[in-house]
C-alpha cells in the first residue's frame, strides 16, 4: 500500500542527460510519440525511463508550467534543460521538442492538401481525423489519471488535494471561470493555506552524528 503520509520523505531523480545531445534525441522521442498531445508520455518517458524526474518532481515542474505563458510541454521542456545544462540546455531541449514534430507537420500538411483536392480521399482524411480525436481524448484521461498519484503526498493530503482538484473542475466546466481567475482564486488560495500548514508543521530534528 502507497505511504500516504504527507510528511514523508520525497523520491529524488537517480539520474541525468549525459550530454546535451542525449537530451536534444530525447526529447525529439518524446516529441514523436506526442500524438495529441506529449503530456501522455512525458512522464513514463522522463520519471521512468530515463529518470531524470521523480514524479512528485515532474507534477511540480507541470504545475509551474501550465501557470506560465506559452505551451505547456515547451515551458516543462525549457525547464528541464536549464535544470541540467543551464540555458544552453534549455535551448537544446526546447528545440528537440519541436524540430522533429515541425518538419512532420510541414510534410502532413502537404499531403493533406493535395489529398483534399481528390475526392475518394476526402472521406478518409475525415474519418481519420475523428479516430485521432478519440486517441487524443483517452491519452488525456490516462495522464490525469497517472499524474494523480502524488497527490498522496500532498503536504494537504490526498482528500484536500482532491477535493481542491474537483472545484477547479466545476469552476472551469459549470461555471464557466477564465482559467487565468482559476489559477489566480483557488490556485492562490491553495498556495496560502500550504505555506500556513508547513509553518504550524514542526522542523524535523538535527541528526546526530554516529
Amino acid at each position: 500500500m502507497p505511504d500516504m503520509n504527507p510528511a514523508a520523505p520525497v523520491a529524488s531523480a537517480t539520474a541525468r542527460p549525459a550530454s546535451l545531445t542525449e537530451l536534444f534525441f530525447a526529447f525529439s522521442v518524446l516529441a514523436l510519440q506526442g500524438f495529441g498531445g506529449v503530456l501522455a508520455v512525458a512522464q513514463r518517458e522522463l520519471c521512468d525511463r530515463h529518470q531524470w524526474l521523480s514524479p512528485r518532481e515532474f507534477v511540480e515542474l507541470l504545475s509551474t508550467a501550465q501557470v506560465l505563458p506559452g505551451p505547456n510541454v515547451c515551458n516543462l521542456s525549457l525547464m528541464i534543460g536549464d535544470r541540467f545544462f543551464g540555458w544552453r540546455g534549455a535551448l537544446v531541449a526546447l528545440a528537440g521538442m519541436v524540430t522533429a514534430p515541425l518538419l512532420l507537420m510541414l510534410g502532413l500538411a502537404w499531403l493533406l492538401g493535395e489529398a483534399a483536392r481528390v475526392q475518394e480521399l476526402q472521406g478518409l482524411i475525415k474519418g481519420a481525423l475523428g479516430g485521432i480525436a478519440a486517441v487524443a481524448a483517452g491519452q488525456i484521461v490516462g495522464t490525469v489519471l497517472k499524474l494523480s498519484a502524488p497527490m498522496r503526498q500532498h503536504e494537504l493530503g490526498w482528500p484536500t488535494a482532491l477535493a481542491l482538484a474537483v472545484v477547479a473542475l466545476a469552476m472551469m466546466i459549470w461555471l464557466r471561470w477564465p482559467l487565468v481567475w482559476v489559477l489566480l482564486g483557488l490556485g492562490g488560495a491553495a498556495c496560502v493555506f500550504t505555506y500556513a500548514v508547513l509553518r504550524r508543521r514542526p522542523a524535523p530534528l538535527p541528526q546526530e552524528d554516529a
